[in-house]
C-alpha cells in the first residue's frame, strides 16, 4: 500500500501553501501529492484557487521523489490537445514521475462563471471518451495524428518535443459509476482511482471492473487500483474530536464517516482501516487533507501512520 495526500485545490491554495505542502510531502516520505483541478469552488465566497498546471510544473521542478498529478483535470475546459502538451512537458521536467488524472467534468459553477460548455451527462462522457483517444494517441504517436470525431478534429498533429515516455506515461481515471466510468478506465485507464468507498464497496467495484477489463481484451492487472477518501485524523482522542467537531459543521458520529467510505480515527485505527483498503485491492491511498495550513498534523500522520505501514 502507497500513502499519498491529496488537496482540494480550490479551497484556499496558494503558492505559499502550496510550496509549504509540497515541500513538507517531499520530506516526509509520503509516495504522492495529488491535487484537484478547479477555477473555484463549487459554493461562495470565492477563495484562492491557485492554477493546477503551473502548480504542478513548480512541484515537478523542486522535487526529486514524490509522484503526482491531477485528480482530476477536465476535457471540460482544458482541451486534449493542449493537456497532452502539459502533462508530457511536465512529466519530462520530473523525470517521469506524472500520473494523469482526467475527467468529464462535474462542477456547475465553475462552468457558469467562466462560460465552458458543461454539456448533459451523455454528452459529456461522449466528449470525454473522444477525448481520452486524442489524448492517447498524441502521446503514444510516432507520427502526426488525423482525427475526425465529434467534439474534436486534429490535422496532422504532434507533439513536440517527444513525450519522453510517450504511450507510457500514465492515465488515471476516476470515478465510482459502472454505467460509464468503470467501463471508460477498463478500456483506457492505466490506473482506476476510486472515490469514497468502504472495503466491502470498494472490493465489489474492483471485482466488476476486474471482468469489463476482461471483457475489453485486456488484463486485470494492467489497470493499477488507488483511491481518494476524505481523511479525519487526530494525534490523540481530544484531537480527533476536535477535529470530528470541525468536520462539516459537526453532528456526525464516527461510524457513519466510516460507513461514507472516511478513515477516521487515532493513529492505531487509521491503520487498521488503512489495512482494510488494502485487503480490498487498494494499492494506492490518497488521503485527502483539507486543512492546508496543518503542516504538524500532516508530520504527525508520517510518523504515527506512515511510518509504520
Amino acid at each position: 500500500m502507497e500513502l499519498a495526500i491529496m488537496i482540494e485545490g480550490q479551497n484556499g491554495l496558494n503558492w505559499p501553501r502550496w510550496q509549504r505542502i509540497v515541500t513538507a510531502v517531499e520530506e516526509l516520505g509520503f509516495a504522492g501529492l495529488y491535487r484537484s483541478d478547479h477555477f473555484t469552488n463549487a459554493r461562495p465566497p470565492d477563495k484562492d484557487s491557485l492554477e493546477l498546471w503551473v502548480s504542478l510544473t513548480w512541484l515537478a521542478d523542486h522535487t526529486r521523489r514524490i509522484r503526482f498529478g491531477p485528480l482530476v483535470t477536465p476535457f471540460s475546459f482544458r482541451h486534449p490537445a493542449l493537456t497532452a502538451r502539459m502533462a508530457a512537458a511536465v512529466d519530462d521536467l520530473s523525470g517521469g514521475r506524472l500520473t494523469l488524472g482526467v475527467g468529464a467534468g462535474w462542477q456547475e459553477r465553475e462552468h457558469d462563471l467562466f462560460g465552458f460548455d458543461l454539456l448533459l451527462p451523455r454528452e459529456r462522457f461522449e466528449r470525454f471518451e473522444e477525448g481520452v483517444r486524442v489524448l492517447r494517441q498524441l502521446l503514444g504517436a510516432s507520427q502526426p495524428v488525423n482525427f475526425a470525431g465529434k467534439y474534436y478534429h486534429l490535422k496532422e498533429a504532434q507533439v513536440l518535443p517527444t513525450p519522453q515516455r510517450g504511450a507510457d506515461l500514465p492515465i488515471l481515471i476516476g470515478g465510482n459509476g459502472r454505467k460509464r466510468t468503470l467501463p471508460l478506465a477498463a478500456r483506457y485507464a492505466d490506473e482506476w482511482n476510486a472515490i469514497f468507498l468502504t472495503p466491502s464497496d470498494f472490493s465489489e467495484l474492483n471485482r466488476y471492473l476486474d471482468e469489463l477489463i476482461l471483457q475489453a481484451g485486456r488484463q486485470p492487472a494492467e489497470v493499477e487500483r488507488s483511491m481518494m477518501t476524505g481523511l479525519i485524523f487526530g494525534k490523540n482522542q481530544a484531537a480527533l474530536e476536535e477535529k470530528m467537531q470541525a468536520y462539516g459543521g459537526g453532528g456526525w458520529k464516527t461510524e457513519d464517516l466510516r460507513a461514507r467510505g472516511l478513515v477516521v480515527g487515532t493513529a492505531d485505527e487509521v491503520l487498521e482501516q488503512i489495512h482494510a483498503l488494502g485487503e480490498a485491492g487498494v494499492q494506492r491511498l490518497m488521503l485527502q487533507w483539507l486543512d492546508l495550513d496543518d503542516l504538524n498534523g500532516l508530520e504527525a500522520l508520517a510518523s504515527r501512520v506512515l511510518a509504520k505501514l
